[in-house]
């Protein structure tokens, strides 16, 4: 799994890195000018969900293959403010040029984990799944989405490649949801779901009748909502979308909606912070 973790990372880490020194760490080559054995903790400073670790990992692994880890949690475990997460040792050179990124990662999925885990325990003893959207930082949809998993929700589609969703503009482009749905049938695979995102009722049956796989119900209130799933009644599956909430969660959980996705769960988080801290010489 790691192996095919870092096929889909590496050039994603190595531009991170890139960005972050485009020719030398000059402050570190001032202090350090040759190899010298270190060692480093790193600390959690908030309470939360840890995701990300492997990612933390191999910012210092393509920096130098010879970096070691001794680490005391895992992705997915619940962390406290100040407790010991591991430590690194290497070249202090390589510890000091790779920790900003290295934290920018576990930081930024730790913060999605945990905002996640947050929203997705609300929806315990439902039948409904909680789903993230496209709505990621650029270029770092793949360590995002993981971030989403690791705090218990699930991912929708992970590019525009990966499944049909005809939004408004495009069912506007084909002139109707009819004509939308059945130009999708005939373009694309017939292992593909169709979804459809619709905004009223009149929508909804047009949906049904043209033989949606699942109908995303986008930023309906709450009557609309429970009218359109009574309609549908098990015809598509059901996806709810807009304006989620922590507060509204139970709401629209109690309608038996199959999912509801929340772009918020990628493009709201706060990050969990965390810090490399008592570097010392070995």
């Amino acid at each position: 799994m790691r192996e095919l973790m870092n096929l889909n990372t590496d050039n994603l880490i190595l531009q991170a890195l890139a960005e972050d020194i485009t020719s030398e760490d000059i402050t570190t080559n001032s202090v350090m000018p040759k190899y010298q054995l270190g060692e480093v903790s790193l600390i959690c400073k908030q309470d939360g969900v840890i995701a990300g670790l492997s990612v933390f990992c191999r910012v210092f692994e393509l920096l130098d293959a010879d970096v070691k880890f001794d680490l005391k949690a895992k992705d997915g475990d619940e962390v406290k403010n100040g407790q010991l997460i591991g430590t690194v040792t290497g070249d202090i050179r390589v510890l000091l040029e790779g920790e900003r990124t290295a934290l920018n990662y576990l930081q930024r999925m730790s913060g999605i984990a945990t905002y996640t885990h947050s929203i997705a325990v609300l929806f315990e003893g439902s039948k409904t799944k909680l789903l993230d959207t496209r709505k990621t930082t650029p270029n770092m949809r793949v360590f995002e989405k993981y971030a989403v998993k690791t705090g218990g929700g699930y991912n929708h589609r992970y590019n525009l490649s990966d499944g049909i969703l005809l939004k408004d503009n495009h069912i506007g482009a084909a002139g109707g949801v009819a004509e939308a749905v059945r130009m999708a049938k005939e373009y694309a695979p017939f292992v593909r779901k169709i979804e459809v995102e619709v905004e009223n009722l009149n929508m909804v049956k047009e949906a049904v009748d043209a033989g949606a796989d699942i109908i995303m119900l986008d930023n309906m209130d709450i009557e609309t909502m429970k009218k359109a799933v009574e309609y549908i009644d098990g015809r598509a599956e059901t996806e709810c979308s807009g304006n989620v909430t922590k507060e509204n969660v139970k709401e629209l959980t109690d309608i038996g909606v199959d999912y509801i996705s929340c772009g918020a769960l990628t493009h709201s988080a706060p990050i969990l912070d965390f810090s490399l801290k008592g570097l010392h010489r070995i």
